[in-house]
């Protein structure tokens, strides 16, 4: 195979991973099918290390699968399936064609920084906590720059040009619900990015070399790798071309060695060779290693336009239909904030969450946000169950479908409408039936359990009455609730996930006398 063949074969394989990785965080109209979504990001190196070891299947092997290919081809991971390294790959692009005569040098590795931070990075993994993880993994990085920084303006594009196109009776584009969003939150993923931009821009996988605690991983298996770049040291000119393209800067022209483990695979260098002395070849072998369509459309817009409008106003409406005259004073103190349905505990999701925000783009409702405290300071950006944003769907599985480190564990439908991730705990002295004496009952028409009923309270008024029991801690009965700025009704998570009863069907008894004449 000639080398430029190979060059091209990397970039072909690397855009066709960020389009796979885009499609899954940029899918604002969600028509990806959930159980889909594991499928563009199974050679995802983090997220699948810890998907296996939650679940044991196959269908989590990606990174045993990156391993062999790192053993077979060295660190093909980084240079084409990194959708941070394909980030930096372009702003180095755009770089080297701003600056005509831009060019790299060799660079001493920073053996002490890059295996200081792996090292702490797999300590405080065994200890329980991915904070650092969280902050370093470029899966994670990738997807809360796509999800926080890209999304929304996909979204205000999308609903931009949708109200245009309706001017000109065009609508093949439906609106978008945006919901809720953080720019504290988003300040994380944008600092990371402006970082690794400029870090690119001009010293081309600086960061995969010397802060990426994956890449510093790969780079030891990449050493004991079959095929390797080889320079002919007896037929080189030493005209050094080949470090000057070297976006890992682990080319020492003096020396006409290459640095395995700093070394990306990117075949820049023997794309320029110009005595063809640069080869990729078995090192093993040689044992010498070396480093109507309008109708049609105009129906599907008005019925998405329907959802949309549902989704800005639909439970929202309970929120108006009583509006409170005064302020609620009694504070509302959550011990425990909410994990999603299939975390099954706190402590399994905190240190198996690698806030890479997936579930929060593909959440149908939108309760999933990054959180800033919630879980206190080491659980930073981690997805929680914001109830002042939204609620969870009662029948909506797909977090626990596309999470792909295994924190959220699939369940079916029926087995998640019984797992209580909270309860709903009522606040009476905040309630506008006992503050104000008006009739409510917002929060027991949404309770899709009916764990929240309406009891008879003062001159024929009722107030809510929680049967805990029969609670799953949806969420919908605190969003619905309109007093403000403390709620009357709130969720209290579990430590632990329990299981809700189902509360069974009231029978209405209904006598039919047979002599009178038929009722209508």
């Amino acid at each position: 195979m000639k080398s430029f063949t190979l060059r091209k074969i990397r970039i072909v394989v690397s855009i066709l991973f960020l389009i796979l990785f885009s499609a899954v965080f940029l899918d604002i109209h969600h028509s990806l099918p959930s159980n889909v979504i594991n499928y563009f990001v199974y050679f995802q190196f983090v997220p699948s290390i810890f998907k296996f070891f939650n679940t044991y299947t196959l269908l989590a092997s990606g990174f045993i699968i990156v391993l062999l290919f790192v053993l077979l081809f060295g660190r093909v991971y980084c240079s084409s399936v990194c959708p941070i390294g394909t980030i930096q790959d372009i702003s180095s692009n755009i770089s080297k064609r701003i600056s005509k005569g831009k060019f790299y040098n060799f660079s001493d590795e920073f053996k002490w920084l890059r295996y200081t931070v792996l090292l702490f990075t797999v300590l405080i993994i065994f200890a329980g906590n991915l904070f650092l993880l969280n902050l370093l993994d470029p899966y994670s990085n990738a997807g809360r720059i796509f999800a926080q920084l890209i999304n929304p303006l996909l979204i205000a594009g999308n609903n931009f040009i949708s109200s245009v196109l309706v001017s000109f009776d065009i609508y093949t584009v439906y609106p978008v619900d945006p919901k809720s969003y953080s720019y504290l939150l988003a300040l994380f993923p944008a600092v990371f990015l402006v970082v690794i931009l400029y870090l690119s821009f001009n010293r081309g996988r600086l960061y995969c070399n010397t802060i990426c605690p994956v890449g510093t991983f790969l780079g030891l298996f990449a050493k004991l790798s079959l095929f390797k770049l080889k320079i002919e040291k007896s037929e080189c000119e030493g005209c050094g071309v080949c470090e000057t393209v070297c976006k890992a800067e682990c080319i020492n022209f003096n020396t006409k060695a290459i640095d395995e483990s700093r070394c990306v695979s990117c075949f820049n260098c023997i794309d320029v060779c110009p005595s063809e002395v640069i080869s990729y070849t078995n090192s093993w072998k040689y044992n010498n290693p070396s480093s109507e369509e309008k109708d049609s459309s105009k129906r599907e817009f008005f019925s998405k336009t329907f959802l949309y409008v549902l989704g800005l106003t639909g439970i929202s409406l309970s929120q108006i239909k009583v509006i409170p005259e005064k302020e609620s004073t009694v504070p509302v103190h959550r011990k425990l904030n909410v994990s999603p349905p299939g975390s099954t505990s706190l402590d399994h999701y905190n240190s198996t969450c690698t806030a890479c925000h997936l579930c929060i783009t593909a959440c149908p409702t939108k309760v999933l946000q990054p959180s800033f405290l919630e879980f206190g300071v080491f659980g930073i950006l981690q997805p929680f169950m914001d109830f002042k944003t939204s609620f969870c769907n009662y029948d909506c599985v797909v977090c626990l479908e596309v999470c792909p480190t295994g924190a959220i564990k699939t369940l079916t439908t029926e087995k998640k409408k019984t797992v209580q991730i909270g309860k709903a705990i009522f606040v009476k002295e905040n309630c506008i039936v006992e503050t104000e004496k008006k009739a409510c009952g917002a929060c027991s028409e949404h309770c899709p359990t009916k764990a929240v009923d309406m009891v008879y309270f003062k001159d024929e008024l009722k107030i809510p009455e929680v049967t805990e029991k029969y609670c799953v801690g949806c969420g919908a009965c605190e969003f619905a609730c309109p007093t403000f700025p403390y709620k009357a009704i709130y969720v209290e998570g579990n430590s632990i996930h329990k299981k809700a009863e189902k509360r069974k069907p009231e029978q209405i008894e209904f006598q039919f006398d047979s002599e009178e004449d038929f009722p209508f």
